[in-house]
């Protein structure tokens, strides 16, 4: 029996080995003057910096994913967004993937992250620090009913809605991803302050967190950055469209593989895997 079961760890161990992908063998940031490369679902990042894992307006989960790399505009927004959700007693911040220290592709869970300006923030606000455990294995508060509707009244609190509305009124902002039906509410909360919903997208799954991205800085030539969102505040027939029912005949996404990475990730991945 122990053999046994000694064998099924290796087996399990040689495939977690097979699916993870070469940017994960650099453990630290490639030195040099910061540069984001390539399009967020397809790119790299040299002079990444850690976030700074001890803060007393945020925390982070998951450290030993070490996905807690980015440029420091990104550094420098969590810093900025915490410290003013902190001054309003929102709740304490919870930091979860960012990018790896070379960005690049992850092995699951993300197709974007991968140029150092993409964030995934939970919309869980405890009032106390969690323990060291807890960050390691953090349970996720699903904010949105089964059906995928509406969100939980007995989840939602006005503090979710403070909070991304100062992530979306950071100008380094570009987008806001969160579940179509955490969009919805945000659209009935909103009041007359409607600007900042623009930045806000609907998009699959994201039930409990919002992915912030940052528009690409200047000083990074090779990044592709997204065209704006369309004018209005994205609470119309475009919010709506994510809750018709699909049409007859209309199966999942197919799976493509990724495309040629931009020639400077490919030489930075090759010198580094030489």
């Amino acid at each position: 029996m122990k053999r046994a079961l000694l064998t099924v760890a290796a087996l399990l161990f040689s495939a977690a080995a097979l699916a993870a992908t070469p940017w994960q063998s650099i453990r630290h940031p490639i030195s040099g003057t910061p540069q984001s490369i390539g399009g967020f679902a397809n790119g790299c990042i040299v002079g990444a910096e850690p976030l700074p894992l001890s803060s007393p307006d945020y925390q982070v989960m998951r450290t030993d994913q070490r996905r807690y790399f980015g440029h420091p505009d990104l550094i420098l927004f969590i810093q900025r967004l915490s410290t003013q959700a902190n001054n309003l007693q929102l709740g304490q911040v919870l930091i979860g993937d960012m990018g790896m220290a070379a960005g690049g592709r992850f092995n699951s869970g993300h197709a974007s992250h991968q140029t150092g300006l993409d964030v995934d923030i939970w919309l869980q606000l405890p009032k106390s620090r969690w323990s060291t455990q807890q960050l390691l294995k953090p349970q996720p508060l699903d904010l949105v009913a089964a059906d995928g509707k509406s969100v939980l009244a007995r989840h939602w609190q006005p503090q979710i809605v403070s909070l991304i509305k100062l992530a979306a009124k950071d100008d380094q902002v570009s987008r806001i991803f969160v579940n179509p039906a955490i969009k919805k509410q945000l659209c009935v909360d909103a009041g007359a302050d409607r600007d900042w919903l623009r930045k806000v997208r609907p998009w699959f799954a994201h039930r409990a967190h919002m992915h912030v991205r940052l528009r690409c800085p200047p000083e990074s030539l090779e990044c592709q950055d997204q065209a704006p969102p369309p004018p209005g505040d994205g609470c119309g027939a475009e919010l709506e469209s994510w809750f018709a029912p699909k049409k007859p005949g209309a199966g999942a996404p197919v799976k493509r593989e990724p495309p040629p990475l931009p020639p400077s990730c490919q030489a930075l991945l090759d010198k580094h895997l030489l």
